[in-house]
């Protein structure tokens, strides 16, 4: 349906962005003249489009340096759009809350007049990202100019709809980025966690041990370094039975398909995550008796030794894997879930023993010798396990929001920026209020 169908008494307007704001290119002064710099203006470059919201920038211009220049300074609220710049960044936008001028790679959109609301039409931008990509010029070097801005259509409601609907997405906005920032604590509390437990491991009543400088009895020397007394290290191998896989012949399609899960490359984006559930392709027990494939019993560690060098995983099925992977099934002295965060601990480590231009790898007998520091009792181990898997279940927990949220948000676009859905204000407000679409 047609905004202009709708059953509103003011119809959406249509029209090139020219007719509603200005745009405005700006400039750099030459970087020879030091007294062009380091002044207090804020001049955006177009890699600080990314922020979303700009209530600061890190380069700074002189007054004498925008005299010198191409550069404008633009009173906010104003949309800054890439118009080039390196991988995805042209065609991005974010609204300005400060008084900025921009570099030649960045056009600030202003509004003329009351007509347009600037987080209006900085929400309405932010889902034609691949539009306005697809309106650049200049072949292998497209870009985007002054001109394909002005050209680009924009549809307008009243003010008091632009308020409302930039009112509820920014909402939303705000949500996704407290979750954000939840999940980045999150991310940072684990990696101090990890090193605590890794360094000074607990005591049985789950106490972390106290610092070796405040309490230097606790620990002992060993090969890996300082480590706790009832720590042991030495090879994985004394602990844990190590293997890796195969792949069968592709020319036999009988080889596949065959409802054995197989863990190869393409499922690197499933590693991380604690447990392996799932692969993107299966083989059949034919294809294991013809190759050097193995059937995994569930539990066993795996880890990457090629692209994506150093991920790791649980299984939680039988599993065979591509010789792309080591796994290791534990034995008795080893707890599974101490095994899979120690290789996550370590992961650093294997990144950079990895060699090869091409795809980075780490050779066999790098596992042959590898050796690793352990807690002499097993319910240290699983102490240390539990520990680290509440801390990824509470971020897992956060992301599976963060999703649900960035899918709210997409709907929300989808709607009320097309006039599709036009909504009262009280219910748009109480939608970003209770996360769920209209």
């Amino acid at each position: 349906m047609r905004s202009d169908d709708l059953p509103f008494e003011h119809p959406w307007q249509q029209g090139p962005i020219a007719e509603y704001a200005d745009v405005i290119v700006g400039g750099t002064p030459s970087t020879e003249i030091p007294g062009f710099w380091g002044g207090e203006i804020a001049w955006m470059a177009s890699g600080d489009v990314h922020r979303g919201h700009v209530f600061d920038v890190p380069g700074r211009i002189s007054q004498r340096g925008l005299a010198a220049s191409n550069a404008t300074v633009v009173a906010p609220k104003a949309v800054a759009m890439a118009l080039a710049g390196q991988g995805k960044t042209r065609g991005t936008v974010a609204l300005t809350h400060v008084p900025i001028c921009t570099n030649q790679s960045v056009a600030l959109i202003k509004p003329r007049d009351a007509r347009l609301d600037a987080e209006f039409l900085f929400q309405s931008l932010i889902p034609r990202y691949e539009e306005m990509r697809s309106r650049s010029a200049g072949g292998g070097r497209a870009g985007l100019t002054k001109a394909i801005i002005e050209k680009t259509p924009i549809q307008v409601p009243t003010r008091g709809e632009q308020r409302s609907i930039a009112e509820v997405l920014s909402t939303v906005d705000e949500i996704i980025e407290q979750t954000e920032g939840l999940i980045a604590k999150t991310h940072q509390t684990k990696a101090g966690l990890m090193h605590d437990l890794f360094t000074r491991g607990v005591t049985p009543d789950g106490q972390l041990r106290p610092p070796r400088d405040e309490a230097p009895q606790l620990y002992k020397e060993s090969v890996l370094g300082w480590i706790p007394k009832e720590w042991e290290a030495g090879p994985l191998d004394r602990v844990a039975l190590r293997g890796s896989g195969h792949t069968p012949n592709r020319s036999h399609p009988e080889y596949w398909n065959g409802g054995v899960k197989w863990v190869s490359l393409a499922d690197s984006w499933r590693l991380d995550r604690v447990h392996i559930s799932e692969t993107d392709h299966e083989i059949s027990h034919l294809g294991i008796e013809n190759s050097s494939a193995v059937l995994h019993p569930p539990g066993i560690v795996l880890l990457s030794r090629d692209a994506g060098v150093g991920k790791s995983a649980i299984t939680t099925r039988e599993m065979a894997v591509s010789q792309h992977f080591m796994c290791w099934k534990c034995g008795p002295r080893l707890n599974n879930y101490f095994l899979y965060y120690w290789l996550q601990f370590r992961k650093w480590e294997f990144e950079n023993i990895a060699t090869g231009s091409t795809i980075p790898t780490i050779g066999l007998r790098f596992f042959e010798r590898y050796r690793m520091s352990i807690p002499s009792h097993v319910a240290e181990q699983e102490q240390i396990g539990d520990s680290l898997f509440a801390a990824d279940e509470e971020t897992f927990a956060l992301e599976e929001d963060l999703r649900k949220l960035r899918d709210l948000k997409a709907g929300l676009m989808h709607d009320l920026l097309t006039g599709r859905v036009r909504v009262p204000v009280a219910e748009m407000q109480k939608v970003a209020a209770n996360g769920s679409a209209p």
